[in-house]
Parts: structure tokens; sequence; C-alpha cells
């Protein structure tokens, strides 16, 4: 009897409510994760990722729902697609937690015969069994949606069915929730932190990144009695992966349910990061265009950012893409670079960079202060790891940008922050030759520039010959544009080949010597002077400037003085910190570089030391290493929706006139 009872019953119960929750959590969905989609739901007929409802789950709908206008769930529906993005602070508070169905949207009369038989069954059978079958997952779903009250009687308590793991990835809810996921309870605090996700894994626990505080070895000085001495601001480094190059390469991403690919799942979850971490600065590379001007950059906007984006060349749909807050900085120059130069082998890739030269804005109350502006350079280099000769090219060009923005008139820099995905791993000759400011490469092989020899199964024999890169390019060995070079010394002369054959035959060069050896037919001759030659020498006028541009054989070099924020290691763990896994191998490739002061250390094993100076670094989130990855199925994951780790870092810029 109980088995008929529970077969013929509950088991078609559960499919009817299987179907409602799909309905009322996709409604949801739709409304928050689609920025430029209608806000109005035309009943249940709402598209799961794309696919519309089959007929028979509408008709099972209707059924139980009494008809997708008449009842009290409906109604509730169509609030919840009036929703509207919210501007300022509050834009995206509802979170991907508010894509579950609240109890009230999920109440949902049953039949009133099908309710009297289901409590009339249970209850005529014995205590031990009515208590097993109460104690069913499928029953404690079953009982919330047939009676309200249970919920509303524990208000810090809601049992809520979700399906789709993104709901919890970044969600800063307020109370103590109990999700249920196929049939397992995952309680948790909402604190403002990281949910746990329904899972196997507990992601917010493996996955959760520390914030490192350094501001005690910073060497801040004492606060004046008006205000702090240091501007503070948060910079974040992105890559956060273009759809379209998901869909180029989708052999990269076979490890990833299809669901936690898609761009409406992935663009809510990296917003909400985005905002959780609330950077002042943020650089972003594999920005999709169409995804920028459409979803991107009105969402910044409303989140007080001014954008500047630049596009790859060619028929590249990504680029990079730098945000500031407009309340804290102005912009004072953006400059664009291309990396392709047409009839260059060593610039024919479409990467480009962007280098913006902000004023940081003090508070009213230190109207009288200065501050120095600052330098903020963002880039995706070339990945193929092949050819590291483009790479060193395509940094020359962004270092040679960076130099003439940062350079003030005193001849100095101001303060520089370089980002991006440099598509190189530390102690790879790129990054000494960034971090330590000069690189030899004649005779390197091409595919040791960036370290990435593990992707290299035929290295290619090319090797690097000096110079790199042609003197039409513009750009000198030290990384500065031709035009900006050192003007020549005054005291230096240019002699022509004209004017040094004047010597030849002038009366000085023509008198014999009173010491020289008499040889006959050798030393006893006296030149002849040919008619056309003048007998008095003609001094050039050599007075105009000319730009002093060295070249070192096979040696490059720049004089920006920048120090990596990280350490790309993890002394707890024993590992290396890891920004991205490509093919499955943990790697750091993204960066956060600032400005510094060298310090001289005999010790340092040709490795150039730093100390803060105007740029202090104050703070930095933590980084994860490869096997911890590992253990969330690597990126992207339901946690994190892209395959590279976002960067951040906190600053002090000093203020003068403390």
């Amino acid at each position: 009897m109980i088995g008929t009872v529970l077969c013929y019953v509950l088991l078609p119960v559960a499919r009817l409510l299987q179907a409602l929750r799909d309905a009322f959590f996709t409604c949801r969905t739709n409304v928050l994760l689609v920025k430029s989609t209608a806000t109005h739901i035309d009943g249940f007929s709402v598209p799961v990722h794309g696919k519309p409802l089959l007929e028979e789950q509408q008709a099972l709908l209707q059924e139980g729902a009494g008809g997708p206008h008449t009842n009290e769930s409906t109604s509730e529906t169509e609030k919840v697609s009036a929703t509207e993005w919210l501007e300022g602070p509050q834009l995206l508070m509802t979170s991907l937690s508010d894509l579950n169905v609240s109890p009230q949207v999920a109440q949902t009369e049953m039949p009133s015969g099908l309710q009297e038989f289901v409590e009339t069954t249970l209850a005529n059978l014995p205590l031990e069994e009515r208590e097993a079958i109460e104690d069913n997952a499928v029953w404690a779903a079953l009982r919330t949606q047939t009676n309200p009250q249970i919920v509303d009687d524990a208000p810090l308590s809601t049992e809520v069915w979700i399906e789709d793991p993104a709901v919890l990835a970044w969600s800063p809810a307020q109370e103590t929730d109990v999700v249920t996921t196929e049939g397992v309870a995952w309680p948790f605090q909402n604190t403002g932190q990281f949910q746990s996700l329904p899972a196997e894994i507990p992601y917010h626990e493996i996955l959760w990144r520390d914030w490192e505080d350094l501001s005690a070895q910073a060497c801040i000085p004492e606060p004046s009695s008006e205000a702090g001495s240091l501007f503070e601001f948060r910079v974040m480094s992105y890559n956060i992966l273009a759809q379209d190059l998901i869909d180029l390469s989708p052999h990269l991403y076979m490890h990833c349910h299809l669901d936690i690919l898609s761009w409406r799942y992935r663009l809510a979850n990296l917003l909400q990061e985005i905002q959780h971490w609330d950077p002042d600065i943020l650089c972003l590379q594999e920005v999709q265009e169409n995804h920028y001007c459409e979803q991107l950059e009105p969402t910044f906007v409303m989140m007080g950012f001014d954008c500047i984006y630049k596009r790859r060349t060619g028929r590249k749909t990504d680029g990079c893409a730098i945000c500031y807050k407009q309340n804290r900085f102005q912009l004072i120059s953006a400059n664009p670079v291309e990396y392709f130069r047409p009839g260059l082998d060593i610039l024919n890739r479409d990467n480009v960079g962007l280098v913006l030269l902000l004023q940081p804005l003090l508070p009213e109350c230190l109207g009288g202060k200065a501050i120095s502006p600052l330098c903020v350079a963002n880039t995706h280099v070339l990945y193929n790891p092949h050819r590291g000769d483009i790479k060193l090219a395509q940094m020359a060009l962004l270092l040679a940008e960076i130099d003439k923005t940062a350079k003030q008139v005193d001849g100095s820099y101001c303060p520089i922050i370089l980002c991006g995905d440099l598509n190189s791993v530390p102690d790879s000759p790129l990054y000494k030759f960034i971090r330590n400011g000069q690189l030899y490469y004649h005779g390197m092989p091409a595919w040791k520039v960036s370290g990435q020899e593990e992707f290299c199964h035929h290295p290619h024999q090319r090797k690097l010959m000096a110079p790199l890169w042609p003197s039409c390019l513009g750009i000198t060995d030290s990384c500065q544009y031709v035009t900006l070079c050192q003007i020549k010394k005054s005291d230096r002369r240019k002699y022509s080949r004209n004017f040094l054959l004047q010597f030849r035959y002038c009366d000085v060069a023509c008198e014999r010597p009173a010491d020289l050896l008499l040889l006959e037919g050798v030393t006893d001759v006296k030149p002849e002077r040919p008619a056309h030659w003048s007998k008095e020498l003609t001094v050039e006028n050599n007075s105009d400037a000319e730009l002093f541009c060295s070249r070192y054989s096979g040696n490059i070099q720049h004089g920006l003085n920048l120090t990596s924020a990280y350490t790309h290691f993890l002394p707890q763990r024993g590992r290396p910190e890891v920004t991205t896994m490509p093919m499955g191998m943990g790697a750091t490739v993204d960066y956060i570089f600032y400005s510094a002061n060298p310090i001289k250390n005999e010790n340092a094993g040709g490795h150039t030391m730093y100390q803060d100076g105007t740029l202090k670094l104050l703070g930095r989130l933590s980084l994860l290493s490869e096997d911890i990855l590992w253990s969330a199925n690597g990126l992207p994951n339901p946690f994190y929706s892209s395959d590279h780790l976002c960067l951040l870092a906190s600053f002090g810029l000093e203020i003068s006139g403390f």
C-alpha cells in the first residue's frame, strides 16, 4: 500500500514540482543575467539556455499552477520580470543568489483534491513510516510548496531548490540559508563573503583567496591631523576570456560543463566578482567588442567608471580596456598602442595596448596639497611561445609609449603601473627584461624568451639576432622613441668624407717631416694638388643639433624601474602561484608591475632589488596554487568564470605638502 502511494502519487507530484521549479528559476535567471533583453516575461514561456520550454513542460506548469495568469505565483513573477538594473553601489547587489526563487514567488497552490488526498494518505500511515517519508528530500520540497507557513515561521531559514551552482558564486546575502540540491542540504552563513556552492566540493573554502596586508612593510609616514599622507586606491588586472575565443577553441574547455561556459552565466559571475573587490582602476584583457559596447561599458558606467577601450587590429573581436573611477581620477591623456606594423615580420600580429595618464582627485579638504599624476598601462602580449622575438618587440613598443607618457618636464618619471597578460612566466628572459631593465638577447632561442618550454613540443631553431627590430620602427634599444632621444653633446662634431679629403692636399699634409726616412721614389715625392681643389680648408657648419640614439649590439634596456606586486610563490604551501591553467598546467602569466626605487645589493645575483618610493604597495589579493585549482576542476569553474584569476593590489600614492 505504501509503495503504491509513493509510486503513483508522490512521484507525479515530484515531477510536477520539478517542472515548476525549472520554470520559476529560468524566469528569474533571464531577468537578472541579461541587461539588454526585454523586461517582461509572458507567462512561463521563457527560454532556458537559449531554448524554449517544451510543450509538455508548459502543460505541466499550467496544470499545476492553475493557468499562467490566474494565481499569485504569476503576478509575483511579473513583478520580478519588471526588475531593472540599479545604479551606483546598489548595482547588482541583487546578486546571483537572487536568482533563487523566493518562497513567496515559489508558492503554488496544488489542486485541492490532490492535496487532501496526500494529507489523508500520510495521516493514515504508521508513525515510523510517516516520519521516514517526511524526511525524504522530495517530500521536504513538497511540504514547502503546499504549506508556505513552514517557511514563514522561520524567517532566518529558507529552504530553496537550486539547480544552477552560479547562484551562489558571488552573492553577498544577509541571512542564513539552507540550499537543497539533489536531495542534499547545504547550510551556510551569509556574512557578505563568498557562499558555498551546491556541489561535492566546498568551493568557498577551497578557492578562497586571502587579502595580504602589506601596509606595515610600506614604511608609511605618520598621518597628519588633517588627513592621511597617502592617496590609496586599488588596481585590478583581469583577463576575462572573450566568448569568441571559447567558440574558436572549444577543445581547451572540454573539462567544463557547458552551462558555466555560457556568456550569460559568466557575465553575471564576472560582474559580481569585480563589484565585490571594488577596484578604483580596472585593467581588462580579452574584452569582446560587442559585449563591451552592449553590456560591460553601460554596467561599468553605472558603477561609477569611465572606460577606454582598444580593439585588436585585423579581424580579432576582442581587445583591452582600462576603467577608472570618475570620482577618484581625471583623464589627462589616453594613448592606444598597435603592435602591428605592415611589412615587418617581427611585428605582424594584432595585439594592442593602452597607456593612460590619470590625475588623482584629492578631497576638498586637501585643496592646497599636490599629488603626482599616475601612468597606467594595460596590454595582452602574443601567446605563441615559439615567437619570443615578437613578444620582446611588442613589449619594447609599449615601454616606449610609457616612457613618452610618464616622462615629466624635469626628465623624471611619474609613478607607473603596468598590468596585463604578458604570456611569459616569472624568471623568463622577458620577465627579467621588464623587472631588471635590461636583456642581452643576441643568440637566444626565440622559444626561450617567454619561459614556456612545456608548450613548445617542436621548438623552432629561430634565434634572436641583433638588431632585434629595424631602425625604421623608430624605437631605440633603450625602448624610447627616436624623436625623444637625448640631444647630442655640443662638443662632438660630425665630419663628412669630402671634408676629411681636403686634408690630403693641404699645406700641412704636403710638408715632409724632418725625421722622416728618405726613400727614393717613396718619401721624396711631394703630392701635387689637383686644380679643382681649394688651397684653403672649408670648415663645415655643424651647429644643428643631432639626436644621440645609441645602439648596443644584442642588448636592450629601459629605465622605468618596475617591480612586480606579487612574489610568484606561496610560502605557506611551498608552491608557486598560478594565474591560469592552459592545457591543464598551472602557470603565472598575468602581472601588476609598479615603479619603485632600485637599491644596490651585491648579493642579488644580477637581479635588481627595489624598495617602495612615491608609490607604495599596501596589499594584494593572494593567488592560488595549481593543486588547489585542480581540486576545483581547473579554470573556468562555477566559482571563477574565466580561465585566468584576477589580480588585485592596493597602492598608496604620496601626497606632497604634509
